[in-house]
């Protein structure tokens, strides 16, 4: 029911999907004679494996984090988050609200033990045309080391599953290559990598740069959800911005159409690779269930797209492989961070220790 358009694109959508997919089945959460209603006019007779569940309630576009948790306990975000908590879905995909989609999930299926923060991951396109991992993209503005360390391993417990690496490379996005480069968290944030990295626990590359995403230096860039979002949104607004540059030139002049004729091969596998609506879904990493976020303005291709990332997550198990890594791993993190608070904190008795 979210996003800027609703069933008319997330019903299509799922249409197609399933076309694709014979063994996956779809429940479709939401105001049940709207959905049903907008079924009809896709004119589908075989919607066997499409399932309906009601909710009476739409988070909109504006509303509150309050508003979403506290007075729309029946919205179709909630009740699709619940199917998956309760078992009866293998992962949730919402267009709506992105604040609210976060609030409602970490509130219904609550985090990974060893998990502080969930975060937000999405793969961008790179000169290798293959995929950068990045996380966070806006769940969380501020960070402490401890959160970004977190999300490298879940970024890597991902890739690892999603596209077949044993040890995928991890970057920390920074303002430079050079250790002594950026601010503290990001240099304490190095060093727990670079602890990890000696370990063998995670192969960490070191810092990267703004332009490593594109060039694929690392399959995954970490960096916290402030500077994550931005560069998210600048770049799709540099995509959309060449791709009007693009089509303008080309419709200017005779010789200029008659270029666009001939490159038409190229111009269209061009488009094909920088066309963001490939890359849409993006994972809440870190939460005891599956859920996926889609653009709120995708069209009925890029929301399929967000179904497909879900449905592959499910099918690779995971979740099951970052909770995994995470009850393997934290742990140890965890201890040191335990013994820098103490020790900082040599006054304050165990029940401080244990707030703090």
């Amino acid at each position: 029911m979210g996003g800027d358009h609703g069933p008319s694109v997330t019903i299509p959508a799922a249409i197609s999907f399933l076309q694709r997919e014979p063994d996956a089945e779809l429940i479709l959460v939401g105001q049940e004679d709207l959905l049903r209603a907008v079924l009809r006019k896709q004119k589908q007779n075989d919607i066997s494996r499409i399932h309906i569940q009601h909710a009476a309630e739409v988070v909109a576009m504006d509303d509150s984090i309050e508003v979403a948790l506290r007075r729309k306990k029946d919205s179709s975000m909630r009740v699709a988050v619940n199917l998956v908590k309760d078992g009866r879905a293998s992962a949730a995909v919402s267009a709506g609200n992105t604040g609210a989609l976060m609030a409602v999930s970490r509130y219904v299926l609550k985090t990974i033990p060893g998990v502080d923060r969930p975060a937000i991951c999405t793969i961008l396109p790179n000169q290798k045309d293959g995929p950068t991992y990045m996380l966070d993209l806006g769940a969380n503005v501020d960070c402490e080391p401890e959160h970004l360390h977190q999300f490298a391993l879940m970024g890597s417990a991902l890739v690892s599953a999603m596209e077949g690496k044993p040890r995928p490379t991890v970057g920390l996005l920074n303002v430079g290559e050079e250790e002594i480069k950026g601010n503290e968290v990001v240099k304490q944030a190095a060093e727990l990598l670079h602890a990890d990295h000696e370990k063998g626990i995670i192969n960490f590359y070191g810092n990267v740069e703004g332009n490593d995403i594109f060039e694929g230096t690392t399959d995954i860039v970490v960096c916290d959800g402030f500077v994550g979002n931005v560069t998210l949104k600048a770049s799709e607004g540099l995509g959309r911005f060449v791709k009007i540059v693009l089509t303008t030139e080309f419709k200017k002049g005779f010789f200029n159409k008659l270029g666009a004729l001939i490159a038409y091969g190229a111009i269209k596998a061009l488009s094909r690779r920088l066309n963001p609506s490939r890359y849409n879904g993006a994972s809440l990493l870190g939460l005891r269930g599956l859920v996926f976020k889609s653009h709120g303005g995708a069209d009925a291709y890029a929301f399929e797209w967000a179904i497909r990332r879900a449905y592959d997550a499910a099918k690779y198990d995971v979740l099951s492989r970052i909770t995994t890594t995470i009850a393997e791993l934290i742990p140890q993190a965890e201890g040191s961070l335990v013994e820098r608070v103490i020790a900082a904190n040599t006054s304050t008795d165990l029940t401080e220790q244990k707030t703090v």
